[in-house]
């Protein structure tokens, strides 16, 4: 039984699930807006905005803790310079999930997931 469990398996090993997140993630940073299923959106959501809250806190050990998260360096460039100070004032909430329809193949519900 599922009681009280929190995480978000997405079907998957922790292994390739943390990979996902984490490719998912740059995607949003990089592009700002990317389309998907509803529960990958739900579950990178909750990545993505940690990533910005960090962040937000401009120093050399946000710096490196981002780079330990992230694959590439433009990623964390464009957290540092551009989102983290575009959010300074926002407590949360830099993402919107809107729904678009459901995929044709599997019946899937397709979401657009962009940074607000």
């Amino acid at each position: 039984m599922r009681h009280q469990k929190r995480k978000v398996t997405l079907d998957r090993k922790t292994g390739p699930r943390q990979a996902l997140l984490k490719g998912l993630a740059e995607s949003l940073i990089l592009y700002e807006k990317i389309n998907t299923t509803k529960a990958k959106a739900k579950a990178t959501r909750s990545v993505v905005e940690r990533l910005i809250t960090k962040a937000k806190t401009n120093s050399l050990a946000a710096r490196r803790d981002l780079q330990s998260r992230l694959y590439t360096k433009n990623t964390v460039k464009k957290l540092i310079e551009d989102l983290g100070p575009r959010y300074a004032d926002r407590k949360g909430g830099y993402t919107r999930i809107v729904m678009l329809k459901n995929r044709v193949g599997d019946g899937a519900e397709e979401v657009l997931i962009e940074l607000v």
